[in-house]
Order: structure tokens, then C-alpha cells, then sequence
């Protein structure tokens, strides 16, 4: 085979720092829009957005781009972008979260994200957060992950 040919599913979550609700729902539409643009500049796909006051969900296709590369990027941008719109002290935490998934899985994670207001209006990032780690046999260890 002359060429590589790379698709790789990923669902990535993070949150404000401390989870303050600091994402003005007014801004998410722009706001999604601005990480679309810098998900293309690194030769990935947005497939979704989606999130609530204090945290978000990408469901992202990536090829040969590094994963970490790629969310320093959308997070470098957009807090100053944020900053710029007023949200003088907005910061992403250190962390995320990036599962892989398969192509089969698509329509269901990108109706997950979709649904977020609403899914969050029963439950916490943080035991979402933790119910995705156990989903995808990711093992976390609490004293680091929340910042």
C-alpha cells in the first residue's frame, strides 16, 4: 500500500478549571464553531460538539495528528479567544479525558453529546466523568484528576 490511511474515533471531555460554570451558553454556538476551525487546522474532523456551563464533549476523526497535540491546541485557543469575549478568568483544567471509539458507536456518542444539557441536569461532570473512565477501562486516580 502506497499511502496511510488513518480514521480514529475519538470522544474528548474536559472541564473548566475547578468546574466553574464559566461557558456563557449565548457563546457556545461561536465557541463550537471556533474549535471546528481549529480541529480542521491540525486535519481532523468536529463530528460534534457539545457540553454545559463548566465542561465540554468533542467527538472528534483524527488521522496522523497527535491527540495531545490537538486539544493543547483547542484549549490554548480557545481560552484566549473566551478571554477575548469577556470571560476574563477562564481557564480548561490541565487534564482530559480522549476515548477511542468505533465507527459503529458514532451515532450513539454523538446523541450522548447532543444531550447534554439535559443528561447534566441529573448528574455531575465528575461522576459522569468517572462512569466514562470505568466504560472505557481507563483507570483514574482521584487526587490528580480534579483540578
Amino acid at each position: 500500500m502506497s499511502q496511510s490511511l488513518v480514521k480514529i474515533l475519538v470522544h474528548i471531555v474536559f472541564s473548566t478549571k475547578d468546574r466553574a460554570e464559566l461557558i456563557p451558553s449565548e457563546l457556545e454556538s461561536e465557541l463550537y464553531k471556533y474549535i471546528h476551525g481549529i480541529v480542521e487546522k491540525h486535519n481532523a474532523k468536529l463530528i460534534i460538539a457539545g457540553g454545559t456551563a463548566n465542561h465540554i464533549h468533542l467527538l472528534v476523526s483524527i488521522g496522523k495528528n497527535e491527540i495531545s497535540e490537538l486539544i493543547g491546541a483547542i484549549k490554548r485557543s480557545t481560552s484566549f479567544w473566551l478571554k477575548k469575549k469577556s470571560v476574563h478568568r477562564f481557564y480548561w483544567q490541565r487534564g482530559y479525558g480522549a476515548f477511542s471509539i468505533g465507527q459503529s458507536q458514532a451515532a450513539d456518542v454523538s446523541r450522548y453529546i447532543r444531550n447534554q444539557k439535559t443528561h447534566h441536569a441529573k448528574k455531575h461532570f465528575q461522576d459522569e466523568f468517572r462512569e466514562l473512565c470505568h466504560k472505557y477501562e481507563v483507570e483514574i486516580d482521584e487526587r490528580f484528576v480534579w483540578d
